[in-house]
């Protein structure tokens, strides 16, 4: 508009000098001025519009140019960092494939071996059941054939042992009996005679007898520590044999099983304290009072040879029978060990064996009296003799029949 307007005072002021004429003529030259001015003036304004719309689209061409140069530049980045990710997982595909085909062999070879296997254990199952059922049926038959074994023999014990025993018994107290008062007669009837010289030869015989006898007795104070020291160390070194160094196949008449400090004790005790003539406690088994009295009957026979006999006494024939049992089990003894000559002798009745002990005394022989824990009571004349054990029952377990009178 600053344009526009100043040349415009300066026409109206020559206008006014100049004729009306000239200031038509001018009024419409300004008009066509005007007019080429705006035109002027529209065409600036377009072509300063265009320009700046050329400035901008150069601008915005520029910029689309950069950032496709930019862009294109991503691109490549991208795609090399794409190329080289494709490739590692290719090798790392290649591998995985390479790892699962091995995979598969180890599987097939793993499942072939556990095939195998299963197999293997299938048959050692099989075999060890079969093996396992021929055991259990020769079990059952070995058991079968134990039973019978066993019930054959309560039939026999029952029959044969008990009854014979009995028999036995009866017989043998029928004969003593009989003798007993044959021999009461017979030395009544030597009363009635009146033979003076032979009584006389009769005395000197019996004085003579009687001597060797009373030599002998004090054979039965050798155990104790006072006198005698070679027999207590023959004893001791016996006893400690017999605990520390058992022979379980040694000669006859040899104790033959284990024995424990609490069996050396006692038989220490019998031996050394007692004199070899006392009461032992029991040891609440009769097997256990039978390894005791085995190893004291063991070391007689070591002192005194064939010359010791052993006398049992019990009042039952299963008693007895143990007794018999467990000396053969523990000093290797047999049957023929048994009997009224031999080297043990069973005995129900005290009387009987103290009549035995009487005669082996007079024979030289040195009697060994074993008393079971069932007697309750024990005949005085039991006591005379040089050797005598008796198991004595535990003092609460005997039964006061006076006590319980009382209450």
């Amino acid at each position: 508009m600053n344009p526009e307007e100043s040349p415009t005072p300066k026409q109206t002021d020559e206008r006014w000098e100049e004729t009306p004429a000239e200031i038509s003529t001018e009024e419409t030259q300004a008009d066509v001025f005007r007019e080429d001015d705006s035109k002027l003036a529209d065409d600036v304004h377009l072509q300063s519009s265009t320009s700046i719309e050329e400035t901008q689209g150069e601008a915005t061409q520029e910029i689309i140019v950069t950032a496709q140069s930019n862009s294109d530049l991503e691109l490549d980045s991208l795609s090399t960092q794409v190329a080289q990710r494709i490739e590692e997982l290719k090798a790392t595909e290649a591998e995985l494939k390479v790892e699962i085909s091995q995979l598969q062999t180890t599987y097939k070879t793993l499942q072939g071996q556990v095939s195998q296997t299963q197999t293997k254990l299938s048959k050692m199952v099989e075999e060890s059941l079969e093996v396992l059922e021929q055991k259990k049926q020769t079990l059952q038959i070995a058991v079968e054939q134990l039973e019978r074994r066993q019930e054959r023999i309560r039939n026999e014990m029952r029959t044969t042992f008990a009854g014979t025993s009995q028999d036995l018994a009866i017989r043998v107290q029928g004969f003593k009996d009989y003798l007993t008062g044959s021999l009461q007669d017979l030395a009544s009837a030597a009363e009635q005679l009146q033979l003076v010289p032979p009584v006389k030869e009769r005395e000197k015989r019996v004085v003579r007898e009687a001597k060797p006898v009373e030599k002998e007795q004090p054979n039965t104070l050798q155990f104790s520590p006072q006198q005698f020291q070679d027999t207590n160390k023959q004893i001791r070194r016996l006893i400690d044999q017999y605990r520390s160094q058992p022979d379980y196949y040694g000669p006859p008449w040899q104790l033959r099983r284990t024995f424990e400090p609490i069996h050396a004790e006692k038989v220490s005790n019998w031996f050394f304290t007692l004199g070899g003539r006392g009461a032992l406690r029991t040891m609440g088994s009769r097997l256990q009072n039978i390894l005791i009295a085995s190893s004291a009957i063991s070391i007689l026979y070591k002192l005194y040879g064939k010359s010791l006999r052993t006398l049992i006494l019990a009042n039952s024939p299963e008693r007895l029978g143990e007794w018999r049992r467990g000396l053969q089990d523990c000093l290797g003894i047999g049957r023929p060990d048994f009997g009224p000559d031999r080297g043990v002798v069973l005995f129900e009745a005290p009387t009987a064996l103290a009549q035995k002990a009487e005669r082996l005394v007079r024979s030289n022989q040195m009697p060994l009296i074993i008393i079971d824990e069932s007697e309750e009571q024990i005949s005085l004349g039991l006591l005379q003799f040089p050797l005598w054990l008796a198991f004595a029952p535990d003092p609460k377990m005997m039964r006061n029949r006076d006590f319980d009178d009382d209450f």
